[in-house]
């Protein structure tokens, strides 16, 4: 059965997509059948993986509204064993629709759970935002990935979402557990990028991965080419980190 992780932070540009894209891959060219499921109207994840227009059927706003299967909503992708569930723009109408609907935080697990057995990860990239969307990521999520943006104003919100975290276990998913919190865009000349590092490992509650994504052009220019770093730039110092991140991933979270 599928473990489900939600990458999450409501602040936006931190490198919640370019995880949820470079993580997946990994996990699925390392041998582990992977869902990636795009949870954003920006459809970032969609367009970074390489899915066209062309070949969706269906996307995560069909799921939320019309109550379809989730496989008639998976697209395939260029990576053996990554499969994703598109978004677009009109998941933003998604939250507005769903306001009256009964068990609304609910949708996404019930959605889930009907394709657990086909996937060993389910990767959910979430949208800078603490909606009903990404209450139903959480709810339907056994564990979460948090990106740091290793900058100043780094921990700003950070507490926010901690107790949205909290609420949701308390009322929603009392299996739900913080995997770790993931330092990202990290320039290893900066004094700044250091210091807010140790602050991270120093003050927040719960586990921190070892691992660091650096901040790396490579890693910056590989969504413009629909393309995952991995196929981008095998050996760049994004991709060693990537391929660290999933090892600790699977040891651990």
């Amino acid at each position: 059965m599928a473990k489900v992780i939600a990458i999450v932070n409501q602040k936006g540009g931190v490198g919640k997509t370019t995880t949820s894209i470079n993580l997946a891959s990994y996990l699925a060219k390392d041998g582990k059948p992977t869902l990636l499921i795009d949870a954003d109207p920006q459809a970032n994840a969609t367009s970074g993986i390489g899915t066209g227009s062309d070949s969706i059927r269906n996307t995560i706003y069909d799921i939320f509204t019309k109550n379809i299967h989730p496989l008639s909503a998976v697209s395939l992708t260029a990576i053996r064993g990554l499969h994703v569930v598109p978004s677009t723009p009109d998941l933003s109408a998604a939250e507005v629709e769903l306001v009256n609907i009964p068990a609304r935080e609910f949708i996404l697990r019930n959605s889930l759970d009907k394709v657990r057995n086909n996937y060993h990860y389910i990767l959910i990239d979430c949208p800078p935002s603490l909606g009903l969307i990404t209450v139903n990521a959480l709810t339907a999520s056994d564990k979460v990935i948090i990106p740091i943006q290793a900058e100043y104003y780094a921990l700003e919100g950070l507490g926010k979402l901690l107790k949205t975290i909290t609420m949701i276990k308390r009322s929603l998913n009392p299996q739900l557990e913080i995997g770790g919190a993931l330092m990202t865009m990290h320039d290893k000349r900066m004094r700044l990028s250091h210091e807010v590092t140790k602050e991270v490992r120093e003050n927040f509650p719960g586990p921190v991965f070892d691992t660091i994504i650096p901040r790396n052009v490579k890693l910056a220019e590989a969504p413009s080419f629909g393309k995952s770093i991995f196929s981008y730039d095998l050996f760049s110092p994004g991709a060693k980190a990537y391929k660290n991140l999933a090892k600790e991933v699977q040891d651990n979270v």
